[in-house]
């Protein structure tokens, strides 16, 4: 009897404490609405969601990180060169710049979206702000040019930082316009007693980067190399932060936290973003690479009627024949994007949060996937059966195969934190499991073999590189049987009692059932 006593004392004061919460926040919602003025009653009824304001920022970001290749991909080789040489000095200067730039997208991008989980409703002047903001961001891959074709020039790198200076003081103003229209805040945030907190904590976590570029730019006067490391540091900022931060708590204890410490994350740089705009954000990075493809088709292999004319008597289809290993790079190329949106997009459905590491194996992932136009541009340029074409395919298996390791070394990351990261149903075991984990290992494999046949076989063609991304779309399907088969083998092995087909189907059926089912935490 005493222990039920004490479970209904302690029951008790739960409801209590839990009652004075929701009275207190109903006493501050109250307090908040008397406080709001006719104006901005009449303020809050010309303003709209952020939502589509935030899409369209999604697909204007990741345009201009995708975008940063063209520079790279559009470097022309001439055929007597040694390829090798020319991309050992490329991978100094724009390879390097691209896949920091494209990080540092990424991270404006991040932030743009943690700072209108802040603001969730827009009027006409933030509205304004932000275009501002975006076209300053447009003007990115212009800067990145200049500082990929003149690397020891510090005008590019002081253009960079420029802009991305002020792209801070824009959304600084973005941050105080809003916050004197509370209305334009979430609810939590309305209802806050430390208003003045937030706005200040967001402040200095959106000037972090600018500051750095400031810094940046004045090195660059003195070291310019320097100027890269601190660019550099602004991709792994977040990170760094949080080490700070475990050292510190570690040297003299854990900080006090505020009181609305329990609706802070709203803008924690280090809280890892939804999985419905890393998605959003992956596909955009998808469709743009596959349609860069179709520019460089579209550009530079559609014949002069003069020269079908003089050359092939007029015959059309003739004079698009010398352009076949051109379509045939197309036709791979695409294959290999779509395939790999693909596995992404399976490995997602599985997925139902992200962590901060699965989101920067995510963006590396995207940058090496940002690259294929390079390996398209490359694989179709050098003569046949030359050094030069066979170094171009290793190239293209490098940038197919990190690509792919960084998606499935995405898996392992959810497998390690799966309770919180993934659905129930594809956790360790499991006929989805395996066929994840096969999705996932396809491309490294491939990508990894290609390149041990390039340096044993001297006959190795783009063309039978081009013709193997077209049948990989095959190899998906046949693995998914030998998936099966094996599957079905061990379960005869083991657990005969389980072979029977009917137990089988019904299995599969219950299986198919299951991802469309809620999940019960």
């Amino acid at each position: 009897m005493g222990e039920n006593d004490d479970s209904e004392i302690i029951e008790h004061h739960v409801e209590e404490e839990m009652e004075k919460k929701a009275s207190r926040s109903h006493t501050a919602s109250s307090s908040f609405l008397e406080s709001v003025t006719p104006s901005d009653r009449e303020g809050h009824s010309g303003t709209q969601s952020s939502h589509r304001l935030l899409a369209y920022s999604d697909a204007l970001i990741s345009i201009i990180a995708t975008v940063m290749i063209l520079p790279v991909a559009h470097t022309k080789v001439e055929d007597n060169e040694e390829l090798r040489q020319s991309v050992q000095a490329l991978l100094t200067t724009k390879i390097g710049v691209y896949l920091m730039t494209f990080l540092i997208v990424t991270v404006a991008w991040a932030a743009h979206i943690r700072l209108f989980q802040v603001i969730v409703r827009i009027d006409d002047c933030l509205a304004l702000l932000n275009l501002a903001c975006m076209m300053l961001i447009t003007f990115l891959p212009y800067t990145f040019s200049l500082m990929a074709t003149f690397p020891e020039h510090i005008l590019g790198i002081l253009l960079f930082c420029g802009c991305v200076m002020v792209m801070g003081v824009i959304q600084s103003l973005i941050v105080l316009y809003a916050f004197s229209r509370p209305f334009l805040l979430n609810e939590q945030i309305q209802i806050s007693e430390n208003q003045t907190f937030y706005k200040q904590h967001i402040l200095k976590v959106i000037m972090r980067v600018p500051i750095m570029c400031l810094f940046a730019s004045i090195f660059s006067f003195i070291f310019f190399q320097l100027s890269y490391v601190l660019l550099a540091i602004v991709i792994f900022l977040p990170y760094i932060s949080q080490s700070l931060k475990w050292c510190r708590n570690k040297a003299i204890g854990q900080v006090e936290e505020t009181p609305d410490s329990m609706l802070f994350y709203t803008y924690l740089p280090n809280e890892p973003l939804t999985k419905e705009r890393v998605e959003a954000f992956s596909d955009g990075v998808y469709a743009i690479v596959a349609t860069l493809l179709i520019l460089d088709i579209c550009e530079d292999n559609v014949p002069d009627p003069s020269v079908v004319q003089k050359q092939f008597g007029g015959s059309l289809i003739a004079a698009l024949q010398s352009y076949g290993p051109e379509y045939l790079a197309y036709f791979g190329s695409f294959a290999t994007v779509g395939l790999l949106w693909f596995v992404h997009h399976s490995l997602f459905l599985h997925v139902t949060k992200t962590t901060r590491l699965m989101g920067l194996l995510n963006t590396l992932s995207l940058a090496f996937v940002g690259g294929l136009p390079l390996a398209y541009q490359l694989t179709h340029e050098f003569p046949h059966n030359s050094r030069n074409e066979l170094e171009a395919i290793q190239i293209s298996c490098v940038i197919i195969f990190f690509a792919g390791i960084f998606q499935l070394t995405i898996w392992v990351v959810a497998l390690y934190n799966e309770q919180e990261t993934l659905h129930p149903y594809v956790r360790y075991g499991g006929r989805e499991h395996v066929f994840m984990l096969a999705k996932l290992a396809l491309y490294p494999c491939v990508a990894l073999g290609t390149f041990f046949l390039t340096c044993i076989l001297s006959k190795f063609s783009a063309s039978i590189f081009h013709l193997m991304e077209i049948t990989v779309p095959f190899a998906f399907l046949v693995l998914r049987l030998l998936v099966r088969v094996g599957l079905a083998l061990l379960r005869l092995i083991f657990c005969p009692e389980r072979s029977d087909p009917k137990t089988a189907i019904e299995e599969e059926e219950e299986e198919a059932r299951v991802p469309f089912n809620p999940i019960v935490t």
